[in-house]
C-alpha cells in the first residue's frame, strides 16, 4: 500500500503541473482541437461480421494487454484457465480460443505453445485497434479460423512523429512502464521503437489458503520497426523480442501452517520469445488497388517450465510466408488470391508424474502446409455484397484439406443491415503445448496416441437496425451463429475427477450462440450499450450422451456507460457483467461424505469503473475491477496438501481476487520535430 501512496503523490504533482499554465515556448503552437464523445465497438462496413475497437474504446478501461482489451465487449470471453499460473483464454461465440485465429497486423501468431500465455505478450499501449471477425473468416490468412479471427494491430512508425509514456500501479503491487516512439528518415522512410516493462512485487494470499492469488510476473519486451512508403512500392519489417518469468504456488510468506515441515510447492515459467516479420507490396493499378505482396514471418518460443516436480519444457519454431495478388474491376468486382506456406516444428521435455518418480520424456513434432486460394466479391452499390473463397491446403501429416466460405451482406436502407456466412476451418492439435496449465494440478494425464486434426462448420446471420428517435441514435443488432464439429480435440475432466484425457472424438459436438445488442447515445457525451447472450455448448463427455460443456456460462448480460462531460476533458466509463451460471465437471465424494466441489457454480456479478482526466499531452487515471467483490470460494482443490492426489487448481469458473484498485498516467505529444 505504500507504493500504492507513493504513485498516487506522482500523479497528484503530474497533474498540478499540466493545469499549470504553461509558456507557449513549450507546447508550441495549437493548430486544432478535436473533441471526441465515447463510443463502443462500431461495425466495420466490410462483407464480414467485424468490430473494430478503437485505440480510444481500449482507454476506457487500464488495458495492461491484449487479454484485458476486452472488458467492454459484449462478444468476446477473456477467464483464466487455472488459479495458479495466470494462463488465459479467450472465448468467442461459446467456444475455447484455440478455436479463434489469432494475427498480428494480419499475420497468424501466437499459436501452440504460446496460445496459454500470449494474451499476455501484447501491451495495451502498444496497439492502435483490434479487429474482431466473427464466425468464417476470410480464407486469406489459412484454413485454422473456426469461430472467428481477432486481428491486433500497433502503432505504426509512418504515422506522425509522437512520443508516448503511460504508467500503471495497482494494489496487487503491479508496476507497469510503456514507451514508444517514431521518426520520420527523410521523405519514405520511417522508424519507430514500442518498449514494454512490468513486474509484480509481491503475491497476495487474500483467501489464506497457502497460495498467492495471482503470479508475480516480470516481462520486459521490445519492438523496433520500420517502413518504407514509395509512391508504387512499399515495405515494412518489424523484430520483437519478449523475455517472461512467472513465479506462483506456495511461498514462505503465505505457506499453510501444516505443511511447514514439507517443501513448497512452486511454478516456475520462463519464456524467452523472438518474431519477426517483413511485408512487401508493390502497386501495379493504384486506381483499382491493384497489388502483388509477399509477407514473411518466423518466430521461436522458448519455455521452460515446472509445476511442483512436474516439468514442461517446449522449444517451439514457426516460419510462415504468403504471395499475394489483389484487384478491383470498375468498383463492382474483386478478386483476391495467393499462394501460402507454414513450418511448425516442436520439442518437448518433459515428466507428467505428479510424484517426479519418472525421468524426463522427449518427444519432437513437425508439420508442414502448404495452401492456395481464390476469393471473389461482388459489390453492387453497397446494396449487396457478397464474397465467396475457397482454399486448398495439404499437410504432411494429416493429409489435404478444403476450406470454402461464403460471406453476404445486405443493406436494404440504410438504417438497416442483413448480413449472412457459412464456412468450414481446421485446426493441428498440439495438446502438450496448449493445455500444460493442466500439470498444476495432481491429475493424470492421459493424451491418445494418433490424434486428428480438428474439423468443423460454422453457419451465421445476424441484423442491425439504426433509429432516430427525437434525433438521438439508437442501434440494435442480433446474431446467430452455430458451430458444428465432424472432428474435435477433447479435454475430458468428466471421467476421472482425478484424471484428464484427451482425445480425437468424430461423435456429435457443436455449439449454438445468439446476442443481442442495444447502444443508445441520449446526450451528445453519453453512450449506452447493453447486450445478452446465450451459448449453448454440448459434446459427449460420459459416453451416455451430450452434456453441457463444464466452466462455461449459458447467459451473460452486460452494460456499459460511458460518459465524457466538459468537451471531452473528463471521461467516467463504468462495465456491468452478469455472469450466469453453469456446470461444474464430476466431482468425486471426500472421506467425509461431501463433494470436493459443488456441481454447479452460480450466477455472479462483476462491475468495472475507470475515471480519467485529459489535459493537453496527459491523461491520470483511477479505476477499479471487480469491484463488486466476487472471488471464486476455494479455488484450488487441496491447497493444504499440493503434493498429495487431491490437489487441483484448474477448477476455476469466476475471478480469482476481490476488488482491485488502480492508477495510472499516459502522455502523449505529437509531431514535436
Amino acid at each position: 500500500m505504500r507504493h500504492l501512496v507513493t504513485v498516487a503523490a506522482v500523479c497528484s504533482a503530474l497533474c498540478a503541473y499540466a493545469l499549470e499554465e504553461q509558456p507557449d515556448s513549450l507546447f508550441g503552437e495549437l493548430d486544432e482541437v478535436v473533441v471526441t464523445t465515447p463510443k463502443g465497438p462500431r461495425k466495420l462496413m466490410g462483407v464480414t461480421n467485424s468490430e473494430l475497437i478503437t485505440a480510444s474504446e481500449l482507454k476506457r478501461a487500464a488495458c495492461c494487454n491484449l487479454g484485458e482489451s476486452f472488458t467492454t465487449n459484449p462478444s468476446v470471453d477473456v477467464n483464466y484457465t487455472d488459479a495458479a499460473t495466470g494462463a488465459r483464454q479467450i472465448r468467442l461465440l461459446g467456444l475455447s480460443g484455440s478455436y479463434v485465429q489469432m494475427l498480428t497486423e494480419n499475420i497468424p501468431n501466437f499459436r501452440g505453445a504460446a496460445s496459454p500465455y500470449g494474451l499476455g505478450y501484447i501491451p495495451g499501449p502498444w496497439m492502435q485497434s483490434i479487429q474482431v471477425s466473427k464466425g468464417a473468416s476470410s480464407v486469406k490468412n489459412g484454413y485454422e479460423s473456426i469461430t472467428g479471427q481477432i486481428n491486433v494491430e500497433m502503432k505504426k512508425p509512418q504515422l506522425d512523429p509522437s512520443l508516448s509514456v503511460n504508467g500503471y500501479y495497482d494494489m496487487m503491487n503491479k508496476l507497469e512502464l510503456n514507451a514508444d516512439g517514431n521518426l520520420h528518415l527523410g521523405r519514405n522512410w520511417s522508424g519507430g521503437l514500442l518498449t514494454h516493462f512490468e513486474n509484480g512485487f509481491s503475491g497476495h494470499d487474500s483467501n489464506d489458503d497457502g497460495f498467492i492469488d495471482m503470479p508475480r510476473v516480470r516481462q520486459l519486451s521490445a519492438m523496433p520497426r520500420v517502413a518504407y512508403l514509395g509512391r508504387n512500392y512499399v515495405f515494412q519489417a518489424a523484430a520483437k523480442i519478449l523475455d517472461e518469468r512467472r513465479i506462483s504456488g506456495q511461498d514462505t510468506h503465505h505457506a499453510h501452517p501444516s505443511m511447514m515441515d514439507m517443501p513448497l510447492y512452486e511454478i516456475r515459467i520462463d519464456t524467452r520469445r523472438w518474431e519477426a516479420f517483413a511485408k512487401n507490396a508493390y502497386m501495379f493499378d493504384r486506381d483499382n488497388d491493384g497489388n502483388v505482396a509477399l509477407i514473411l514471418s518466423g518466430s521461436r518460443h522458448d519455455q521452460d517450465a515446472a509445476y511442483g516436480l512436474r516439468i514442461c519444457n517446449v522449444d517451439q519454431r514457426e516460419a510462415y510466408a504468403s504471395l499475394m495478388f489483389e484487384r478491383k474491376w470498375r468498383g463492382v468486382h474483386a478478386l483476391s488470391a495467393g499462394l501460402s506456406f507454414n513450418y511448425d516444428y516442436y520439442r518437448f521435455h518433459y515428466r507428467m508424474q505428479a510424484d517426479g518418480g519418472m525421468p524426463l520424456s522427449r518427444s519432437m513434432s513437425r508439420e508442414a502446409v502448404g495452401g492456395a486460394y481464390a476469393q471473389y466479391t461482388l459489390n453492387l452499390d453497397d446494396k449487396v455484397v457478397a464474397m465467396g473463397g475457397v482454399r486448398y491446403d495439404y499437410s504432411d501429416v494429416y493429409g489435404a484439406m478444403v476450406t470454402p466460405r461464403m460471406h453476404v451482406r445486405y443493406n436494404p436502407s440504410e438504417a438497416v443491415t442483413i448480413h449472412a456466412s457459412a464456412g468450414k476451418g481446421y485446426r493441428s492439435p498440439h495438446p502438450l503445448a496448449e493445455y500444460s496449465y493442466l500439470l498444476a494440478s495432481s491429475r493424470k494425464i492421459y493424451i491418445a496416441p494418433g490424434l486428428r486434426r480438428e474439423a468443423a462448420r460454422n453457419f451465421g446471420a445476424g441484423a442491425g437496425w439504426t433509429l432516430y428517435p427525437a434525433g438521438k441514435r439508437l442501434q440494435f443488432s442480433g446474431e446467430y451463429y452455430y458451430t458444428d464439429f465432424s472432428d474435435q480435440l477433447m479435454l475430458n475432466l468428466d471421467r476421472d475427477p482425478h484424471a484428464a484425457y484427451i482425445y480425437s472424438d468424430n461423435g456429435r459436438s457443436y455449439s449454438h450462440s445468439l446476442q443481442i445488442e442495444a447502444t443508445f447515445e441520449p446526450l451528445s457525451e453519453l453512450s449506452v450499450t447493453a447486450a445478452w447472450r446465450f451459448t449453448d455448448v454440448k459434446a459427449d463427455y460420459t459416453g451416455h450422451g451430450l452434456s453441457q460443456k463444464p466452466l462455461t456460462s449459458r447467459h451473460k448480460g452486460l452494460l456499459t456507460v460511458g460518459w465524457s462531460p466538459d468537451m471531452g476533458l473528463w471521461q467516467v466509463d463504468a462495465t456491468f457483467v452478469l455472469n450466469g451460471p453453469g456446470r461444474m465437471p464430476t466431482p468425486y465424494e471426500k472421506a467425509d461424505g461431501t463433494l470436493s466441489w459443488p456441481e454447479r457454480y452460480k450466477a455472479f456479478m462483476q462491475l468495472n469503473a475507470q475515471v480519467t482526466r485529459n489535459f493537453r499531452h496527459w491523461a491520470i487515471y483511477v479505476g477499479g475491477e471487480n469491484l463488486t467483490g466476487f472471488r471464486q470460494r476455494n479455488p484450488i482443490i487441496g491447497a493444504s496438501d499440493p503434493w498429495g492426489p487431491d490437489f487441483d487448481a484448474t477448477m476455476i469458473y469466476g475471478p480469482l481476487h476481490g476488488a482491485m484498485v488502480y492508477v495510472g498516467f499516459r502522455y502523449n505529444i505529437t509531431k514535436y520535430l
